[in-house]
């Protein structure tokens, strides 16, 4: 039974790191991407606001 819990905190902990691993990736990608997706939103905004 102690076995079992051990694996299963294990996988806990993996999942844990897999998680902080993306959430570093995204957060990197938005500081080098941030400016280029804000102006794309900015266009697609201002396109959706003059349709008449």
């Amino acid at each position: 039974m102690l076995a079992f819990r051990e694996e299963q905190a294990q996988g806990l902990v993996e999942y844990a790191l897999i998680l902080i691993l993306v959430a570093v990736v995204v957060v990197l990608i938005i500081g080098v991407f941030g400016g280029q997706i804000a102006n794309y939103f900015s266009r697609v905004t201002d396109s959706i606001g003059n349709i008449p």
